[in-house]
């Protein structure tokens, strides 16, 4: 068979195996770092899912500027009063222009029920601005603004863009601080979990024998333990005069030393059949401590597992923290959380009135969607030979 001699292709043909060629040279001197951002943003749901991740965690940081309002804020005067939409544009005599305002609220009394109503009122305009004075607060708790990304121009009359709960708070406000309480609640826990659950997987692995028998009894008592008796007994059993929040880390904290066991025999099963392999036999007899082999050698060799476990281990933390919140077992006002905020919504009463009150759902389910893709294109990023 005669071959086919480079002059002869079409210059489409050459140009694509030359643009091969170059692909395949970059690929063979780039870094592990290199590679794995190569495939990772091949992954589009991992590259949306991290742009997501993001996005909640910059609001998180700026609670403060982003909300219209303190979510404290109570004004009777707005109980249930339902979501106004933003208008951007308003009609004049020249034309539309650029003029952000909602429509007010009337008060109107329900016939059959004999209750109170909120209805949108189209010919109140209240004038919406960007970046207006408002509320005074505590950026990071340092310095003081009044600064507010959005909000109502007039100090005495607010706007609820996704509604008010039963005490008039904007919800909107609400799920803009949740969103730093629900995001960060679990970080420092599911750190101590992965610490212990590397370290103790890694020395019944690595030792076997009398040591392994011993760490899988204990992983066997922690893991039959019932997950929300245990809440309720730690939540009675931390001192009352602590406010909410401490209590809820002190609850994650312990818990955390719980967290760890399924990691723990995941790692104890490769490190069984890791143990053997040449390059830990060499980082033996070179002298390295356990310590070094199981840290420096051992545990890189199945880094995929670990960053898609941690990765899912955040969503997690913050299903159980909104579970647990919800059931009354968790944080309590006037800490807010997602959970918090969706035990407005736990009766058919609240639910039929206002039921805007089940948006903090939707944050719940987009952070956990994001993450889960997140760690799904990092898994498959992390060993990025594999097809």
């Amino acid at each position: 068979m005669a071959v086919t001699d480079a002059k002869t292709l079409p210059p489409e043909t050459v140009s694509q195996r030359a643009a091969e060629a170059e692909i395949e040279s970059s690929v063979s001197v780039a870094s592990q770092w290199q590679l794995m951002w190569w495939k990772f943003r091949k992954h589009r749901m991992a590259m949306v899912g991290g742009v997501v991740t993001l996005i909640i965690y910059a609001i998180a940081i700026f609670v403060e500027f982003l909300s219209p309002s303190s979510p404290g804020v109570i004004r009777a005067d707005y109980t249930w009063a339902p979501p106004q939409q933003l208008h951007l544009f308003r009609q004049t005599e020249q034309g539309m222009r650029w003029d952000p305002y909602v429509n007010g609220y009337k008060v109107e009394i329900d016939p059959e029920a004999l209750r109170r109503t909120f209805v949108i009122d189209e010919e109140t305009i209240v004038d919406v601005g960007f970046f207006v004075r408002g509320e005074p607060y505590k950026m990071w708790g340092l310095w003081e603004s009044n600064l507010h990304l959005i909000g109502s121009t007039d100090a005495e009359v607010p706007v609820y863009f996704l509604g008010a709960d039963r005490m008039g708070r904007d919800l909107l406000s609400s799920m803009i601080y949740g969103t730093r309480v629900s995001m960060s609640i679990g970080l420092l826990g599911v750190i101590l979990s992965f610490f212990l659950g590397i370290l103790l997987g890694g020395i019944s692995g690595f030792y076997g024998g009398t040591v392994d028998n011993l760490i899988q009894r204990i992983i066997e008592f922690i893991r039959s333990i019932p997950t929300i008796p245990l809440w309720m007994g730690l939540a009675a059993a931390l001192p009352t005069d602590w406010p909410p929040l401490r209590i809820y880390f002190g609850i994650t904290i312990i818990l955390s030393f719980i967290g760890w066991t399924g990691l723990a025999r995941v790692v104890r099963g490769r490190f069984l059949s890791l143990r053997t392999e040449d390059f830990v036999m060499a980082a033996r007899l070179d002298g390295a401590s356990e310590l070094t082999t199981i840290w420096r050698h051992m545990v890189p060799s199945f880094f995929s597992h670990i960053i898609a476990s941690l990765t899912l281990s955040i969503p997690g933390m913050i299903l159980a923290e909104t579970s647990l919140s919800f059931l009354g077992l968790g944080l309590r006002r006037p800490v807010v959380s997602w959970g918090v905020l969706l035990q407005e919504a736990q009766n058919i009463r609240s639910v039929a009135t206002a039921p805007w009150l089940l948006i903090p759902g939707l944050a719940v389910l987009v952070a956990v969607l994001a993450l889960n893709f997140l760690g799904d294109g990092l898994r498959d990023a992390a060993d990025p030979y594999n097809r």
